[in-house]
């Protein structure tokens, strides 16, 4: 029998999944389909509306060899497990002559923990564990939490959080789930036959496609322990976030709570002296963080260089302290001992490495309202780490909407370590860049107004004429918007002016819902705007005519004073390279592009992407950052706006009324 060829099996996967064939989507496919044969890594841009999984997933299982596909947000991983994947895999099957299993695999805390739900928490204060349900009145939310929660460990398959509907709050997840350092291992466990966690790693060790998240992916490369099954591809979907997401992995925090915590859980498990010594320590370290400025630490002050050796040396005799003493007056003493070390294990390691010093490494301190201070260490840079763990051994495939910057994929290449396309070396991974394009056309489905006009954005400044402007388009646009902000600030002072001006046009803020039940609020109602800050520039899928007009109110730069961002635009600059264009510039690009992506959803949106900051008409970078967004028709004159606004308006009125 012949084996069949690519544009068969897409063609069969399209039509089961409903959709149509588009020629980005075989392009893209046969992309893949080369990079996988020849060992070679991709970066392929597919924009909304390409049918971008499967691109990817026929041509991965048509090939036969394991893959593993990961993905930045909860609602991808549910497309590809819950839609995707079973319409591809029955699609194929007549053709492929075999059924590929596929299965999802997550990071150990997002799984039910039966010996946390059965056995009890280990207590702070108290010797041994004590019973959560019991403890949290059963009125209180928490309890009520709770008493779910024990509900639906009878009857669930996964024991996975997020098929949990609707969700707890973190902290009630947090009595009945365990980190992979406080988890006692199956063979130790009483419940290690029927863990959850346990049962989904097998699942993926007999699945020809793992789909699992890119925390899981960074925690598989940095950490050296394996947690992925062995596999020939990788294909990472959503790969703009990838270099965030190893960054929040690779991040380190320490905050008096924290620390406190461990001292209390470690108190009853090693002798006076040892649990004396961790106790000082701990204090010494919260006397320095009440005083602590937020800012950047370019040098370790001494005072916090003593504090973090204290604190290290005390948890490395606590830890070898854990380890030779056995208590059977504790309860369930496993348990106990495992959280307590898990909790002083993390205290060491982060005081450790910020007193080992890296030039590799930032650190910085942090103020929180609420929390109060932290100490945070993160890598300056985490190209070196995706370079030498990411792309060896295994071909990659990244993809994204939004991959080509400026109007090329080296800077998105450079941050995850790859060189210029086509430099040869003999270290360096060879990869090739392919745009497919979009199904949609931009230029008559989109406008991109640029509000020349308005005075130049200063860092929370007061912005009359921008709130002026954002009323007078939202009116045009009769409702219909989504407003990006580039802070919380910002977006709460545009909600709290706009609804005493405008009451006709409902406004919903972020934060004063879930953002599920935003959106869907948002899409129910055409009147309705909605505001927000940064998860709404990637996170909304809303076409028709509910989002017709997408404001940004400005570029959104990092702050000046964020300590990463600034640390890497300054050793650009010591490198001899433009700091500003490779980090800020490159931060504000992906963003934008995410955001002028909300506006175009299908093939019939039509709309405007409203910029109120004149500096993407005037300033010398912004061509690059126009560079980075859709080709919608491009214009700065207010007037065309509004009557362009007003039509599209009408023609939505129309069909609604018919």
């Amino acid at each position: 029998m012949t084996k069949p060829s690519l544009p068969e099996l897409l063609h069969a996967a399209v039509t089961a999944v409903g959709g149509t064939e588009r020629p980005g989507q075989v392009t893209m496919a046969e992309a893949v389909a080369e990079a996988i044969d020849d060992g070679s890594h991709l970066l392929v841009q597919a924009g909304t509306g390409t049918g971008k999984s499967l691109g990817y997933l026929v041509p991965a299982l048509a090939h036969g060899e394991r893959v593993v596909v990961a993905t930045a947000t909860l609602a991808l991983q549910r497309q590809l497990v819950e839609r995707d994947l079973p319409r591809t895999v029955d699609a194929l099957h007549p053709l492929l002559r075999r059924r590929p299993e596929f299965a999802m695999l997550k990071g150990r805390s997002n799984y039910l923990c039966l010996h946390r739900l059965h056995e009890g928490v280990p207590q702070d204060e108290e010797e041994g564990l004590f019973d959560q349900f019991e403890a949290a009145a059963p009125t209180s939310k928490l309890g009520q939490d709770l008493l779910r929660l024990r509900e639906w460990s009878d009857e669930t398959e996964t024991g996975d959080r997020d098929n949990l509907t609707p969700g707890v709050s973190d902290r009630a997840w947090a009595q009945i789930s365990v980190s992979s350092r406080e988890c006692l291992g199956a063979t130790k466990c009483a419940y290690g036959a029927e863990c959850f966690a346990e049962m989904a790693r097998e699942r993926a060790k007999l699945a020809e496609v793992v789909v699992t998240n890119h925390a899981l992916l960074a925690i598989d490369a940095i950490e050296g322990a394996p947690v992925l099954p062995q596999h020939e591809v990788l294909i990472v979907d959503e790969a703009h976030e990838l270099v965030s997401r190893v960054t929040g992995v690779a991040t380190g925090e320490l905050t008096p709570g924290q620390v406190n915590r461990a001292v209390r859980r470690a108190a009853k498990l090693v002798n006076e002296k040892a649990a004396d010594q961790l106790q000082t320590a701990a204090e010494g370290f919260e006397r320095l963080m009440e005083l602590a400025l937020p800012g950047r630490l370019e040098e370790i002050p001494e005072d916090l260089g003593y504090a973090l050796m204290a604190l290290r040396d005390a948890c490395r005799t606590v830890i070898s302290g854990i380890g030779a003493t056995r208590d059977k007056s504790v309860q369930d003493e496993d348990a106990v001992r495992k959280q307590a070390l898990a909790s002083v294990e993390t205290v060491h390691d982060v005081a450790e490495r910020i007193t080992n010093g890296s030039e590799w490494d930032v650190v910085w301190y942090e103020r929180h309202d609420r929390f109060g201070a932290s100490l945070r260490v993160a890598p300056m840079s985490v190209s070196g780490l995706l370079r030498e763990k990411l792309f060896a051994d295994r071909s990659v495939v990244l993809t994204s909407a939004t991959l080509k910057l400026g109007g090329d994929f080296n800077g998105v290449g450079a941050s995850l370590g790859l060189a210029p396309e086509g430099t040869e070396g003999e270290d360096l991974p060879q990869w090739k860049g392919v745009d497919v394009g979009s199904p949609f056309d931009y230029p008559r489905q989109g406008i991109l107004y640029v509000a020349k006009h308005l005075s130049r954005p200063a860092r929370d400044g007061d912005r009359a004429d921008m709130l002026d402007e954002l009323t007078e388009l939202i009116q045009a646009a009769g409702g219909r918007t989504l407003g990006l902000f580039s802070s919380m600030r910002a977006a709460q002072l545009a909600a709290e002016e706009l609804r005493s001006r405008i009451p006709e046009f409902p406004i919903l803020l972020q934060g004063e819902e879930t953002l599920g039940e935003l959106i869907k609020n948002f899409a129910a109602d055409p009147k309705t705007c909605l505001f927000g800050t940064l998860s709404l520039w990637q996170g909304v899928d809303v076409p028709g005519p509910s989002c017709q007009l997408v404001v940004m109110d400005k570029i959104p730069f990092p702050r000046p004073d964020d300590p990463l961002m600034s640390a890497r635009q300054k050793a650009v600059e010591d490198a001899g390279g433009n700091g500003f264009m490779a980090v800020a510039a490159t931060h504000a690009a992906l963003l934008m592009a995410q955001g002028a992506g909300r506006l175009v959803r299908a093939s019939g949106d039509r709309g405007v992407v409203a910029v109120l900051d004149q500096r993407l008409a005037t300033a010398r970078y912004g061509s690059y950052l126009k560079a980075s967004l859709p080709d919608f028709w491009y214009t700065t004159d207010r007037n065309q706006v509004r009557k362009s606004l007003a039509a599209i308006d009408a023609a939505a009125q129309k069909t609604e009324a018919e």
